[in-house]
């Protein structure tokens, strides 16, 4: 018989779990027809048993090379998500390029890098002392934090509080005036009511930045629609709110966001971090720059002095420079995403897309019957029903261990057997592994960008680094900081560590260098 047409019999055929169930219930049938009538069916039996164990025997050798064409698409379906050297060098390149063209006052007006300047222009260096408060306001809760800061240690007391759903979409003067309330609060109950204390605020929303006290609000996002604060300076917003008032004597001397703040609070610890990476739900660099490379400023407090950059490197690529590297799977996620064509880099590497791809690939592999059976069909067309944080469990268990990934899937009603696991993993793998090295890039190309600045000195530097991945991703720490000083060159060697609460901390220590 041809060989493809006995595979597609195979193929069309009983499956070798059914043989067995089937052989089950002919041996019980059978035993009670054998006592029943004798020899001549039991004889019978043998020679059926004996049919049904040969079938089984070759659909058993047939079926290991369907399963071998099935992991091969599966491959192939994955090899696109595997970046080399010279590719990922390219969008090192890319990126400087973008940097370059952001920092430039011509080239700035059509950066899709941004180049943000946060008027930050000095790191720690164990003289700051004294005690702030810190705000932190990015999404429905706002933490006020009490900070004293001596002898290079640092003291935290903090409370949380809600932001009411009526001051994230009323008026911007009912929302100050609750952040004002809050504070008021807080600074009561610590017992600083009738002290001047100067106050940091993080402020995690898009913002243009005048001074390092000066940002006026871009555009809400996260679910605020607070009216009369976009286009105003939020310093100023707060500060009348705080008057209003009249119970806390508070100066609110910088403003700045968490990325900022995650690089001056590894900086506190480690005086050679220059670089501030946020690598959780979103992604994001900031970097000290010599102040005569920002031409697009118009007054330069030092020309001889640093300024620390938000680069907002999320919209890389928004321009078209990471194209040749996108998928059909990041070109779903960006057209069903609530920015389409907007934070392509982001969407390629940060935790809130991660799942996300995963969960369009194994759906493209479910429909192609590759991976899993059609009941798995509706779970997987749901969006956002594969977590990032599955992700992160299934990486961490070896394939061989595929009793926890069928564990992990079972908790989201997806069935696996060991070829799905063996495939769900292949697939965690890649998408994690490419989102290390699409920031390791990144990261390259902020060192490299920094060497251009003393290209006669050996560079060794500390990148900061906070976000979720980072912290819970069980290879993405590991992954990037190997790929980084592969791709950083001779004369660089950058090392990573954990920022700890840069948006709350970082903030005090923008005040503290500020007032030093």
């Amino acid at each position: 018989m041809n060989t493809s047409i006995r595979n597609e019999l195979f193929r069309s055929g009983p499956k070798v779990g059914e043989n067995r169930t089937k052989n089950a219930l002919l041996l019980t049938a059978t035993s009670t027809t054998e006592a029943q009538e004798g020899d001549n069916n039991a004889k019978a039996l043998k020679r059926t048993l004996s049919a049904q164990r040969e079938s089984e025997y070759t659909n058993a050798k047939e079926f290991p090379r369907n399963d071998m064409s099935e992991f091969r698409r599966a491959c192939e379906k994955v090899k696109q998500f595997m970046l080399g050297d010279n590719e990922l060098k390219t969008i090192r390149d890319r990126l400087l390029e973008n940097m370059r063209r952001g920092l430039d006052r011509e080239g700035h007006k059509s950066a899709k890098v941004k180049m943000l300047p946060s008027f930050v222009t000095h790191l720690p260096d164990g003289r700051e002392c004294g005690t702030f408060i810190a705000l932190d306001l990015g999404g429905t809760n706002f933490r006020v934090l009490l900070i004293d800061i001596n002898e290079e240690q640092i003291d935290m007391d903090s409370q949380i509080y809600r932001v009411p759903q009526e001051c994230m979409t009323g008026t911007g003067e009912a929302l100050f005036d609750h952040i004002a309330k809050c504070m008021s609060d807080f600074i009561n109950r610590m017992g600083f009511a009738d002290r001047n204390i100067a106050c940091g605020f993080t402020f995690s929303f898009p913002c243009e930045q005048y001074a390092i006290n000066s940002a006026s609000l871009i555009t809400w996002t996260k679910g605020f629609s607070a009216s009369d604060v976009e286009g105003k300076d939020v310093v100023t917003l707060l500060t009348e709110a705080v008057a209003r008032r009249g119970d806390i004597t508070v100066e609110i001397v910088a403003v700045v966001n968490d990325t900022v703040g995650t690089l001056m609070s590894c900086a506190f610890e480690d005086h050679a971090c220059q670089i501030g990476l946020i690598a959780g739900t979103g992604s994001n660099a900031c970097y000290m720059e010599k102040q005569s490379n920002i031409t697009k400023l118009d007054e330069l407090q030092d020309i001889d002095g640093k300024m620390c950059i938000n680069m907002e490197w999320g919209a890389f690529g928004d321009d078209g420079a990471l194209d040749e590297w996108t998928t059909e799977y990041d070109r779903v996620l960006d057209a069903n995403s609530v920015h389409p064509t907007k934070q392509r880099f982001e969407k390629m590497m940060a935790g809130m897309y991660i799942g996300e791809i995963v969960r369009l690939i194994l759906l493209d592999m479910c429909k192609e019957g590759i991976v899993f059976t059609e009941d798995a069909l509706e779970i997987l067309e749901t969006p956002e029903s594969f977590g990032t944080h599955m992700v992160s469990q299934i990486v961490d268990n070896q394939p061989r261990h595929f009793a926890a990934v069928q564990n992990i899937l079972a908790c989201a009603d997806i069935g696996a057997i060991r070829r799905d696991c063996e495939i769900v993993h292949m697939v965690c793998d890649a998408v994690s592994r490419r989102a290390a090295y699409m920031c390791a890039a990144g990261i390259s190309a902020i060192a490299i960008k920094i060497h251009q600045n003393r290209p006669d000195e050996y560079l060794d530097i500390t990148c900061g680094v906070d976000g979720s991945v980072y912290k819970k991703h069980p290879t993405f720490a590991k992954l990037l900081k190997v790929k980084t000083n592969e791709l950083v060159g001779l004369g660089i060697f950058v090392n990573f560590r954990l920022s700890h609460d840069g948006s709350g901390k970082g903030a005090a220590l923008v005040s503290a260098v500020s007032t030093r």
